[in-house]
């Protein structure tokens, strides 16, 4: 039986950036799909600690919280940076990533046709510290924080591949940004579950079908 059970919705959202990590660790996992009418009759959200999912189950373990549910499997996989200092940046570009995540989630449920412009127009913004991060290590050759992969890798990847989807170009003016995408989706095992059909069949928002 697999080690771990994620419970979640038919959607990337905010599960995907763990399930990238499982695959291109070699792990295996459960999937427990949540649909909208299980959801929507109640009993499922009320046994759920914040009433939200995702949740992992790690053995006798239940996590909610997707940063929680990250950092933990980044502990447990020697995926947290290799000193104090590398894991406090690693910290720090997570809590860049979860900033435009929730900047990118409020716009993709509520302002979507609306705010759609103006959000492409800001994102050059909101993606530069994250060129930054990575022109100040190794010359942007290697991962977000020092020489080995974190689990803010994972994270900071969905998140690029969810703006791509919504601004195609969105990295053409960022040659680190979009390298370090390439770099990290030509990874085998990450390679191969981007091309799955699990992965390739789950919109990226739950709030859309996009």
């Amino acid at each position: 039986m697999p080690p771990y059970t994620i419970v979640y919705f038919p959607v990337r959202g905010r599960c995907e950036a763990t399930r990238m990590l499982l695959a291109d660790q070699g792990q295996s996992w459960k999937e427990e799909v949540v649909t909208k009418e299980a959801w929507l009759r109640g009993s499922l959200k009320a046994s759920c600690l914040y009433g939200q999912l995702p949740k992992l189950q790690d053995g006798d373990l239940t996590l909610y919280q997707s940063n929680a549910i990250l950092r933990h499997l980044g502990r447990s996989l020697g995926l947290y940076g290799k000193d104090q200092r590398e894991a406090a940046l690693v910290d720090m570009v997570n809590d860049g990533v979860e900033d435009l995540r929730i900047l990118c989630s409020y716009f993709v449920r509520h302002n979507y046709e609306e705010g759609k412009a103006q959000y492409v127009q800001e994102l050059p913004g909101r993606l530069k510290p994250f060129e930054t991060l990575l022109s100040q290590n190794h010359g942007g050759q290697a991962f977000i924080v020092g020489d080995q992969i974190s689990f803010a890798d994972y994270n900071l990847l969905d998140l690029l591949l969810k703006q791509q989807v919504l601004a195609p170009d969105c990295l053409d003016s960022f040659p680190l940004l979009s390298a370090y995408v390439a770099r990290l989706s030509a990874r085998p095992k990450l390679k191969a579950f981007l091309a799955s059909p699990e992965h390739v069949n789950r919109p990226s928002f739950g709030a859309r079908k996009i």
